[in-house]
């Protein structure tokens, strides 16, 4: 969540509230990753309001808060969906995402995040987190899986049907 959906800033209300800004870009990478067939799963080291607001407004329905292990989170999960580690994507910015992230068939890392995560990875995103680079990532796991054309066709179409 935290440097991949948000840009890694934390604001605090003077009431002690947490407050995060979302890229609406990164949102419908997400929602599109469903359409193509791919199940999204959230693993964040953080609770709070605003994360699981953002996730519920996503309709996601596969997320683990507040996770100190994030690879024990993980792991059940990818059990319950019958999913192995060279089938998983995973994207992170920071030190706590590298357990996921070697052992994922396919590894991503936002521009800013920390030199050793990026050296992990498969994929450096050209946007930073918060700005783009879940969308980045969406799109190449959506190219991957050759559902890219599809989606971006049935956003191409006009009301009548009649196309672009």
């Amino acid at each position: 969540m935290d440097g991949v959906l948000t840009d890694g800033r934390i604001y605090l209300s003077e009431a002690g509230e947490t407050i995060k800004a979302f890229a609406t870009l990164d949102g419908h990478g997400m929602k599109l990753l469903a359409q193509g067939g791919i199940v999204p799963i959230v693993i964040t080291g953080r609770d709070s309001p605003a994360v699981r607001r953002r996730v519920a407004d996503l309709g996601l329905p596969h997320a683990v808060y507040g996770a100190k292990n994030k690879l024990a989170a993980a792991q059940p999960l990818l059990d319950q969906l019958g999913l192995h580690w060279d089938e998983v994507a995973a994207i992170g910015d920071d030190w706590p995402d590298l357990p996921l992230m070697v052992r994922a068939g396919f590894a991503c890392a936002p521009a800013q995040a920390h030199a050793e995560v990026k050296a992990v990875a498969h994929h450096v995103t050209a946007a930073a987190g918060g700005h783009g680079a879940a969308r980045e990532f969406c799109d190449l796991l959506l190219i991957a899986a050759g559902q890219y054309a599809k989606l971006l066709n049935g956003h191409l179409e006009t009301l009548d049907g009649s196309g672009h």
